[in-house]
């Protein structure tokens, strides 16, 4: 089990690397470019949002997990951007070679079921597959028409894309979408549609890629933002299910992760290990809920909302599981760097154990006993010293 478990945390860590592969399309507020990491949060959560939309075939907790996956080869080959000038055919063997190469650090089991998933996507032939490569075409291209001054050149690109490219066959394919885009694209607002009714929150999610945590990237070039520790973690639940209890359910914790941190768009990121008035966070937080999941339509602003409760109350088998994997993350990454955030706020062994411990062990006890012996050779050495 130990050299299991370390297979799977030397994956999770080395997905930790796609942070920092910039993409070509901007946030919405144009300040930086988007990274592949924060880009495939985002389209797990337009898979959620726009599930009503998807034929009856369509599994979308598949979809979620291809598009958690779906962008890992970029750590080794790089992102290519639609408009440029490229080799197509040398990039599809690269993309198979890196597909192996990071799927191979895995267990065979979890190889296979993601190298399979992965290969899935990239064939565009299964219903699951068709709605995920629908979403990756839309996402980038609403990134531009949804800021409120995107770049000449952006929107040049956009165009292009919808009358000759590769998002042209959205037309039949997924109308609604291309409708909205091409009322975009002549700053129209797009008709009353399901897919209209639901952007103004796709693009309000956009703002969670600059909450800045407490935690840094493992590189150590900057600290994480919320999107990204978001796609982490999801990634860490589904690999790391089988520290689960036999009853939960994992496409349910992989949709509370997807939307857990959605409310410090308006209240902000509370790392454990600060000063926080928990009063207050929790009512901005109720707040911040209540704004944000009340951009979506009724039924699913409900549904949203339950979910996101339910993970903060951390009473059902699903939600402890959620948050151990959530308290997981930072430990493997702080171990990984020498301290990490401990050292900026100066956390003893003993905060730890309650802070990260008691969680941990709750929804993950097998996970507690593999990190508990390393937090406190850690935190003995530093006393050491």
């Amino acid at each position: 089990m130990t050299d299991r478990l370390s297979a799977q945390l030397e994956f999770l860590k080395c997905a930790d690397r796609l942070k920092s592969v910039n993409r070509a399309n901007f946030l919405l507020n144009q300040s930086r470019p988007e990274n592949a990491a924060e880009h495939s949060w985002q389209l797990a959560l337009w898979a959620l949002v726009m599930q009503p939309l998807a034929s009856e075939r369509v599994s979308i907790n598949r979809v979620i997990r291809m598009l958690l996956l779906h962008d890992l080869v970029e750590i080794i080959v790089g992102d290519h951007p639609i408009h440029l000038q490229t080799d197509w055919q040398a990039v599809e063997r690269s993309e198979q070679a890196a597909a192996a190469e990071l799927f191979g650090l895995l267990p065979d089991d979890h190889r296979l079921e993601c190298l399979t998933l992965w290969q899935e996507f990239e064939a565009d032939e299964t219903p699951d597959a068709k709605f995920a490569k629908y979403l990756d075409r839309c996402q980038p291209m609403f990134q531009v028409l949804c800021a409120s001054n995107s770049m000449p050149e952006h929107r040049a690109i956009v165009e292009e894309n919808l009358s000759s490219g590769r998002a042209a066959y959205l037309k039949t394919e997924f109308p609604q979408a291309f409708e909205a885009a091409r009322s975009l694209l002549e700053y129209t607002p797009p008709a009353d549609t399901p897919f209209s009714d639901r952007l103004p929150f796709l693009a309000e999610s956009d703002k969670l890629k600059s909450v800045s945590r407490a935690s840094r990237l493992l590189n150590g070039e900057r600290f994480e933002n919320s999107a990204e520790h978001s796609w982490h973690i999801m990634l860490y639940a589904w690999i790391l299910s089988e520290h689960a209890a036999p009853d939960v359910s994992n496409d349910r914790v992989l949709q509370m992760l997807l939307l857990h941190d959605i409310v410090e768009i308006d209240a902000g990121d509370h790392p454990i290990h600060g000063q926080v008035d928990h009063e207050a966070q929790e009512a901005a937080e109720n707040a911040a809920a209540e704004r944000l999941f009340g951009l979506l339509p009724d039924d699913q602003k409900s549904a949203f909302l339950s979910l996101w409760r339910e993970f903060e109350a951390a009473e059902s088998s699903d939600a402890q599981f959620a948050k151990a994997i959530d308290r997981f993350q930072a430990p493997v990454g702080n171990l990984e760097t020498g301290g990490g955030s401990w050292k900026d706020y100066d956390v003893t062994y003993a905060q730890i154990e309650q802070r990260v411990g008691i969680p941990v062990h709750r929804g993950a006890p097998g996970l507690w006993a593999w990190l508990q012996p390393r937090l406190s050779s850690y935190f003995s050495a530093a006393v050491d010293i």
